[in-house]
């Protein structure tokens, strides 16, 4: 087997519970690759895992004050190892590259069995430009299927935009008609900044009826 990040072939190793189990544990990166990423500390925000802090940080504070409860979590530091990823993954379309974080994203999500989950989905024009959604590629490759609740239309990149003019466009993102609420729904997205995005769309389904929101990115 070949790391999907530099090419490097890697030895499988046979481990006991692979052999009883009849699962294949191999990784997807080797050791170099997997040492670049950074996960995140115990040092953290209780409420999004911003790093190196203790308390509720700035952001979550002002999340409070728009009626939102921000309950966040996420298991890797966006560092330029992460930086390179994304780059490959969603900016030059290596679909391969989905799987390279299957194994730790199915031992997290693993934790949220009594979840609907739902994926933050993309724009039409962005999903043909793009040719797959990045964050569907995530979840499907760790295992696990999603419920198609939501829709976007298509806006400004929102990597290009400060934190207010975020929350000052017209919100993109609406539900789809027909579709059931669940009561308890786990909202995933690839990268956690300030959350503007996903947390305007955990009150989206708040307001639609789901009665426990949680959300969950790869990266914070």
């Amino acid at each position: 087997m070949k790391c999907l990040l530099c090419g490097q072939t890697m030895k499988a190793v046979l481990t006991f519970s692979s052999l009883l189990l009849l699962k294949n544990d191999a990784s997807c990166l080797c050791l170099d690759c997997d040492s670049t990423f950074e996960r995140i500390g115990e040092e953290n925000c209780p409420n999004c895992m911003k790093t190196d802090l203790s308390m509720k940080c700035q952001d979550c504070q002002l999340w409070c004050k728009e009626g939102v409860e921000v309950s966040h979590r996420a298991i890797f530091i966006y560092n330029q190892a992460m930086k390179d990823f994304f780059s490959r993954y969603k900016f030059d379309g290596d679909f391969l590259l989905r799987k390279v974080f299957a194994s730790v994203l199915s031992e997290e999500l693993k934790k949220y069995k009594e979840y609907q989950f739902v994926v933050i989905p993309l724009s039409p024009e962005r999903l043909l430009e793009r040719g797959f959604n990045q964050v569907e590629g995530l979840v499907e490759a760790a295992g696990f299927a999603y419920l198609d609740l939501l829709e976007k239309r298509e806006e400004r990149a929102s990597s290009s935009k400060s934190r207010s003019e975020r929350l000052e466009t017209e919100f993109p993102f609406f539900i789809k008609s027909g579709v059931t609420i669940p009561k308890k729904i786990l909202l995933i997205d690839d990268i956690y900044t300030t959350g503007t995005t996903i947390n305007r769309v955990k009150k989206l389904l708040e307001e639609a009826g789901a009665e426990d929101v949680k959300t969950f990115s790869l990266v914070r």
